[in-house]
């Protein structure tokens, strides 16, 4: 009979060469096995220098240990101030009775320079979820009607809290308003009147005060934001003002918890 076919039961012709299904399952056996070793390579040949380098800083960045070589690289670190002594991170009502506590000490700082040059009852404070803001109102004699001049009495007060605020670390916001009645010439309107206000009391901070320029800005709101509605002599002083707003510099669900922490402790 020829090798080349042999006839079975039913007639029909039989392959002659043996089945080789076999070398599909081989050869991806085959790959499978470079794959691996190339991986066992790759990971024999780890750079110790950045492997500790990158340990070091993730234990540093979640405040674990303390290290003298941290990487480099540019990330989000978490602040020591937000990491407690056991190295978890305070909870949003820890944070911000902390900053009441931090803007509460700022302001007593500020009310003993005041009192020691009898200026005590010169100015008001109140800590809300902006921060501590400081009111310089008019009647006070900050500020004449329709004038932009500091008194005698406002050089007096700035050049006592001025030294305490710039050797804070927040952020400063001088926020000037006018009365409602109209400004008069030079001033076209209250916009000129209360920004003037509010650069003059800038201006006095920073280059009397030392306060850095970065941390400090100027804002006029005319006459938009009244304390005391109504035209007469002592409600007309009240809305002729400047702001000093300490700016607190935590998030925003952390500061809309100070007013409720500072109604709970007063």
């Amino acid at each position: 009979m020829s090798r080349r076919a042999r006839r079975g039961a039913g007639g029909h012709a039989e392959e002659a060469h043996v089945d080789e299904r076999w070398l599909v399952s081989y050869a991806d056996m085959i790959t499978v096995l470079m794959c691996l070793f190339l991986v066992l390579f790759a990971m024999s040949t780890v750079d110790a220098a950045k492997y500790e380098l990158l340990k070091n800083s993730l234990a540093t960045g979640f405040g674990a240990v303390e290290s003298d070589t941290i990487d480099t690289a540019k990330g989000v670190v978490v602040p020591e101030e937000l990491i407690d002594s056991q190295g978890a991170l305070f909870a949003p009502e820890e944070l911000a009775a902390k900053e009441v506590e931090s803007l509460a000490e700022l302001q007593a700082e500020i009310v003993a320079g005041l009192s020691l040059d009898g200026l005590s009852d010169t100015v008001e404070f109140t800590i809300d979820e902006r921060g501590l803001t400081i009111r310089l109102v008019g009647s006070a004699t900050f500020f004449d009607s329709n004038s932009t001049g500091l008194s005698a009495v406002a050089v007096r007060v700035l050049e006592s809290m001025g030294p305490t605020l710039a050797a804070s670390p927040y952020a400063v916001s001088v926020e000037g308003h006018a009365d409602v009645r109209s400004a008069v010439f030079p001033f076209p309107t209250n916009w000129e009147l209360s920004s003037g206000r509010a650069t003059q009391v800038l201006r006095q901070m920073v280059e009397r005060g030392g306060m850095p320029g970065e941390r400090i800005s100027a804002v006029g709101f005319g006459s938009s934001r009244p304390l005391a509605e109504g035209a007469t002599a002592e409600q007309l002083s009240l809305n002729r003002r400047v702001d000093v707003v300490v700016l607190s510099d935590q998030t925003e669900a952390v500061r809309a918890l100070i007013p409720e922490i500072v109604a709970a402790t007063s």
